[in-house]
């Protein structure tokens, strides 16, 4: 299940969002977007786990938790929300 997590710090790594969720179960993979030409975090994130029952675990024990002075919103990633970094910059306010 992919998992797609915003209100990120920009200080939040891939290696931090890896080591939270896998306190739910396995992580395939924890992808912080950037910007292509500013290599800047966008705020949000994709964590992949294998387990559906591991996956719904970690929404529901996510989903508002602060983690670094910020408090996460933790949802089911969308197919839109798997395509948004693949769009041009003037497209995205239409999802």
């Amino acid at each position: 299940m992919n998992i797609f997590v915003s209100n990120l710090s920009f200080y939040t790594t891939e290696e931090n969002l890896k080591d939270l969720f896998s306190e739910f179960g396995f992580v395939t993979s924890a992808k912080i977007i950037v910007g292509k030409e500013t290599n800047d975090q966008h705020g949000f994130a994709f964590i992949s786990m294998p387990s559906d029952v591991e996956a719904k675990a970690a929404l529901l024990g996510m989903n508002n938790k602060e983690v670094e002075g910020r408090t996460l919103s933790v949802s089911a990633a969308r197919e839109n929300h798997l395509h948004l970094n693949l769009l041009p910059r003037s497209n995205r306010f239409f999802l």
